[in-house]
């Protein structure tokens, strides 16, 4: 039994939309590991988790070393947004993915 590419596009679909719709509600307010780093870099935290501003002699001084806005933040469309605008800024992502490697496949299935 084989499965055909469209019901196996349909299904990686559904479940990245479910995955993505859930991981919403269960996803960790905390910095993650890249963001944690970068804030290390610039200078707004040490390894013990304090920052410049706190008065601890260990944090970095480095200021504007690291700048980057990501179009999404945090996974959201600002504080306004609440979790619905987190949603959005999931489906978003995996909209915005499938569209790349979609066209991906295209263009080397054309070379093929």
């Amino acid at each position: 039994m084989s499965i055909s590419n469209t019901h196996f596009l349909i299904g990686g679909l559904v479940i990245a939309i479910l995955i993505g719709g859930l991981a919403v509600f269960l996803a960790s307010g905390d910095p993650d590991g890249l963001e944690s780093t970068a804030l290390y870099v610039q200078g707004e935290k040490t390894l013990t988790g304090a920052s410049p501003e706190d008065g601890d002699p260990e944090a970095v001084g480095v200021s504007d070393a690291f700048a980057y806005e990501a179009p999404l933040p945090d996974y959201s469309t600002g504080e306004e947004g609440g979790k619905a605008g987190e949603i959005f800024a999931v489906f978003a992502g995996i909209a915005i993915v499938f569209a790349l490697a979609f066209v991906a496949t295209r263009v080397v299935a054309k070379k093929n």
